[in-house]
């Protein structure tokens, strides 16, 4: 499994990253146990989290998921690097959530508990929290690397001029920097390469991107919008199967992913397989989250980091795909 450096850090990262959302929903703790064991053995030791995952779940499974992760940690801590994230509501009160110091000193020791470890060492921002000013959120996770409960800051779901201004006022402060950001990209969606790439390679921000099978459209597995069927990402509760529907469950999509499809069944190319390969050899890639339902379910991706390289021509082809869809304003 090649590593490569985390931004501008002395972290070194595989460049396939287990995420581990369905934990504790669409995966039962023993599925997960499976799971995670087939991705430590195949060389991916980094694993993401975050404390309201499961996706779907609702606020009253917040925090199993990384409840699961902790028992399974036991006896492994040291041969895994370790992410999580805050930010989403850990409660009913107005102060459950967001990035005020209040809830992120609050945050990061009900994670710490769940995943029975005393630290951590990617801890992110899950979104950018306009209602608290930078300085205070950047000195709260500033001090938590002080303290050593956090080895590593980085954010997910932020913009490039969101993460311009939070360097600019740790660097003017004195304060940690961002070593990633965790954006949204795949073969269907690429508007992070506008500003968000060009800035973080110039800059040294790795960047650990999620969705890169979108939510498994990328897979084959649906072939048109009657396939929508109960128990996969887009049919989840609590308002996750609605995001990930205005994602990607549209007639444009289906019908570039059937040109997808017959693109790699000329070339007995696997579509998973190809889909991640495309964003990990894409400029300023740090490394893509991969993850499953079932431990089978890896095995595509994880072939992702044994390829040889998509060559020039392949490339070209697959960029157009991206240009094929239209825009939206949910894509901005």
């Amino acid at each position: 499994m090649e590593t490569r450096s985390l931004g501008k850090s002395g972290l070194k990262v595989p460049s396939l990253c287990l995420g581990t959302m369905t934990f504790g929903n669409q995966a039962d703790k023993q599925t997960a146990f499976a799971i995670l064991d087939k991705a430590l053995a195949a060389g991916v030791n980094f694993i993401d989290t975050a404390d309201v995952y499961p996706l779907g779940g609702g606020l009253e499974r917040a925090g199993a998921t990384e409840s699961i992760l902790g028992e399974w940690l036991a006896g492994k801590r040291h041969q895994v690097i370790l992410a999580t994230k805050c930010f989403g509501a850990m409660g009913p009160g107005p102060n459950d959530r967001g990035l005020s110091r209040k809830h992120i000193m609050e945050a990061v020791e009900g994670s710490l508990r769940r995943l029975r470890t005393d630290y951590i060492d990617l801890y992110q921002a899950h979104q950018f929290d306009a209602t608290v000013p930078l300085d205070e959120t950047l000195r709260a996770f500033d001090d938590l690397v002080r303290q050593g409960k956090v080895r590593y800051i980085g954010v997910s779901n932020w913009r490039a001029w969101q993460i311009a201004k939070a360097q600019g006022i740790a660097e003017l402060k004195n304060l940690v920097r961002i070593d990633s950001v965790q954006p949204r990209y795949n073969l269907l969606f690429r508007m992070i390469e506008d500003e968000l790439v060009p800035y973080c390679v110039a800059e040294g921000v790795g960047i650990i991107c999620y969705n890169p099978l979108a939510g498994g459209m990328l897979t084959g597995r649906y072939q048109s919008p009657g396939d929508l069927t109960e128990g996969t990402r887009f049919t989840l509760g609590h308002g996750a199967g609605d995001l990930y529907r205005q994602r990607y469950w549209q007639e444009e999509t289906f019908k570039v992913i059937e040109l997808y499809r017959g693109w790699c069944r000329e070339r007995g190319y696997d579509m998973a397989t190809t889909a991640v390969r495309w964003v990990i050899q894409q400029p300023g890639i740090t490394s893509a989250i991969i993850g499953a339902s079932r431990p089978e379910q890896l095995d595509a991706s994880l072939r992702a980091a044994e390829l040889p390289p998509l060559t020039d021509e392949e490339l070209a082809w697959l960029n157009q795909l991206w240009y094929m869809l239209p825009r939206r304003k949910e894509d901005r």
